[in-house]
């Protein structure tokens, strides 16, 4: 749990969480847990949240107006309407200009794309129950765009603005325009015998048999709202902690312990803490890892060994050869 250093992504207004302004009587508006934050430090079935990275566009002739979902209902958005009219208006920060006049949208400030507090079951859920939190999701950020564009709760410089907006129409053709893949940013982790942790980032402990480097912020995002003890809304969960450099990932990493599988070797859902999977979980850090993976593969195929007994000496001298960077000069 990251509560005293969840800074980011945070309300940065103090708005009421309530149906009925200073009553909590009247119980809290959708989407604010009833409950308080994480105790400092103790682990629970909380993640950081989910997404769909949408590619909009403003280009008249491939905008695809944003589709209002059947169950619509603007109380979803309700606290977010409460924040804009406090004044915040960063909703358009994580626009990120893509190609041919399109973006790749994430997730920006307090309420927005990140569907907070809605995917603990995702890890270790059924296809079906998935597909129902996959579901919620893409109905929760339809109804979101909506919301934004069109709905008159929204002060009307956020609807003129967000109306612009639409889907790109030449994109996701086969899904009504809507990407295929939610942003699982973290879900089930392997425990293997080397786990890596904040303390590998930093450097202050050593990584042994280094297969590859990371250097984004440890980073995860928030994972409930609450009431805080002053009666205004808050996030938890959202960090960004810089480690200081890039760091080595070691080979150990990335393999299971000997004792539960000898012929797998994992890239992604690696071994490694919460905190440092926040780094490790970049896309350019799960190809260097995959590649590396890759490599042992074919030497432990080759020589008829586990993936556990490949050498390590070999293992580095092909990997420098094929380019792969393991360590700072």
């Amino acid at each position: 749990v990251q509560t005293r250093n969840a800074t980011s992504h945070q309300f940065e207004k103090l708005v009421d969480p309530y149906i009925r302004p200073g009553d909590p009587a009247g119980g809290l508006l959708p989407r604010i847990h009833a409950g308080g934050p994480g105790e400092e430090g103790r682990g629970d079935h909380r993640i950081q949240a989910y997404n769909y990275r949408m590619c909009l566009t403003k280009v008249s002739e491939n905008r695809v107006a944003f589709p209002k979902p059947d169950n619509y209902n603007p109380m979803q958005y309700e606290l977010l309407a409460c924040y804009l009219d406090k004044g915040w208006r960063a909703i358009f920060v994580k626009f990120d200009p893509a190609p041919n006049a399109k973006t790749d949208t994430n997730n920006h400030g307090a309420f927005s794309t990140d569907n907070i507090g809605m995917n603990y079951d995702y890890p270790e859920g059924s296809y079906e129950r998935r597909r129902e939190i996959l579901k919620e999701h893409e109905d929760y950020q339809k109804g979101l765009m909506w919301f934004l564009a069109y709905d008159p709760r929204v002060p009307s410089d956020v609807r003129e603005k967000m109306s612009r907006w639409g889907l790109a129409k030449d994109e996701f053709t086969g899904n009504g325009h809507w990407p295929h893949q939610i942003y699982v940013r973290e879900a089930r982790r392997m425990i293997s015998d080397f786990v890596t942790t904040e303390l590998h980032l930093r450097r202050i402990k050593p990584t042994p048999k280094p297969v590859g480097m990371g250097s984004y912020n440890m980073d995860s995002h928030n994972v409930q709202r609450y009431v805080d003890s002053k009666g205004f809304a808050r996030n938890e969960g959202d960090i960004q902690i810089n480690p200081g450099g890039p760091y080595p990932i070691s080979y150990g990493t990335i393999v299971p312990k000997a004792s539960e599988c000898t012929n797998l070797l994992v890239p992604v859902c690696v071994s490694s803490s919460h905190i440092a999977y926040g780094s490790i979980r970049m896309e350019p850090v799960f190809m260097i890892l995959g590649q590396s993976a890759a490599t042992a593969a074919v030497l432990a195929i080759d020589e008829k060994i586990n993936v556990q007994d490949v050498d390590y000496s070999k293992l580095r001298v092909r990997l420098l050869t094929d380019g792969q960077v393991l360590e700072l000069p």
